[in-house]
């Protein structure tokens, strides 16, 4: 479908995004609302899409380019000025919006294959000391192999990730999927809240979970010393090197895990992963031990590459949001604001991330300021 159709007869460019966020509440007074909820929307993404940082950004925006968003609706009353826009964001309830993201990126992406990384940002500059308002925090689900945000959770400091995963894990279509998380997410009740997705995990584990962690490690140092002689594992090596930098990473996958379900009782555990790291930088070397709990049955060959690939959360998410969408320079602060802006910055992210272009998502941003056409050709997909 290439265009929409007013009550007024008015013919306008479709646009995809738009009917996934059409039943979204607007805390608005009926009868009194001067500028609709999805020009803000589409006002806002388009600025965004084009480097706009800020309310006042979004606002001047809106001024230069009326032409281009009556492309796609009437903006009868022109654009709202920036704080205006800054109380419609404040208002929007931040869950029913994360929640029309997740519905919009289920549309756009189906289920995903591998690895789904779940993983917290901090907003940094979203907090006020004056007024002891801490930072918020936001917790991401990201497609690692197609690079996507799949949804996102707010929640007021990083602390509170352990309540938010199972949200967030909760709106998403994961089935088939292999989801990865830090140590945070770690917990008996979130490892089954997978399961019942009908997904597979792979859970960091550390001292977080008390007895477990010592056991684990007490008994993957016992065997090592006996070359494994007591158990069933699989085994598998990689030399990477780079820039004077050699890492060399051995990954140990224990399959005979009955004695730890007999002790710890583990939903859905198949195997315990030992990952031990061996750096070497000039001439200092750093070693390093990690260990995973997860639900899959899979070789050490296989299993290694899953474990790092959820470090693209770090690299191919915070990282861009930070450098690309200055993230952390953000002083959007007032109620839902700070949380829904971080939703449309990653939904920008992910409108950039597959645009047909070979350029850097730092110039595609650029590009989308300069061409109008390749701009109002990202939101018709």
């Amino acid at each position: 479908m290439d265009a929409t159709t007013e009550d007024d007869g008015s013919l306008f460019e479709a646009t995809v995004f738009l009917s996934h966020f059409k039943d979204l509440p607007d805390s608005r007074q009926p009868g009194k609302v001067i500028y609709p909820l999805d020009e803000v929307l589409l006002l806002v993404l388009l600025a965004t899409l084009a480097g706009a940082e800020a309310f006042t950004d979004i606002a001047r925006f809106g001024e230069k380019k009326l032409a281009l968003l009556r492309r796609f609706r009437p903006f009868r009353d022109g654009t709202p000025p920036h704080d205006r826009i800054g109380d419609i964001f404040a208002s929007l309830e931040a869950e029913p919006f994360q929640r029309c993201f997740v519905a919009w990126m289920a549309a756009v992406t189906g289920i995903p294959a591998g690895v789904i990384a779940i993983d917290g940002k901090t907003v940094r500059r979203s907090g006020r000391k004056r007024d002891d308002q801490v930072p918020i925090h936001m917790v991401s689900a990201f497609a690692a192999r197609q690079r996507l945000v799949l949804g996102q959770v707010k929640v007021a400091e990083k602390s509170n990730e352990i309540t938010a995963i199972p949200k967030l894990i909760s709106m998403l279509a994961i089935d088939g999927a292999i989801v990865t998380i830090d140590a945070m997410g770690c917990q008996r009740d979130i490892a089954q809240k997978i399961l019942d997705k009908k997904a597979d995990y792979v859970l960091a584990l550390k001292g977080n979970q008390g007895s477990l962690r010592a056991d684990v490690e007490l008994f993957a140092t016992e065997q090592k010393a006996r070359s494994f002689a007591d158990t069933t594992i699989t085994r598998d090596t990689t030399v990477d090197g780079d820039h004077g930098r050699i890492e060399t990473r051995t990954t140990t996958v224990i399959h005979d895990v009955a004695w730890i379900q007999e002790r710890h009782d583990w939903p859905g555990l198949e195997a315990v992963v030992m990952v031990e790291s061996r750096r070497e930088i000039n001439e200092k070397i750093e070693s390093e031990t990690r260990f995973y709990l997860t639900s899959l049955v899979m070789v050490a060959a296989l299993m290694g590459p899953v474990v790092r690939s959820h470090w693209a959360v770090e690299n191919s998410l915070h990282w861009v949001m930070d450098m690309v969408f200055r993230d952390d320079e953000c002083r959007v602060r007032t109620e839902h604001a700070p949380a829904n802006f971080t939703t449309i910055k990653h939904m920008a992210h992910n409108l950039l991330r597959t645009a047909n272009s070979k350029d850097s998502l730092r110039l595609r941003r650029k590009v989308a300021a300069w061409d109008d056409d390749f701009l109002a050709a990202l939101i018709k997909r």
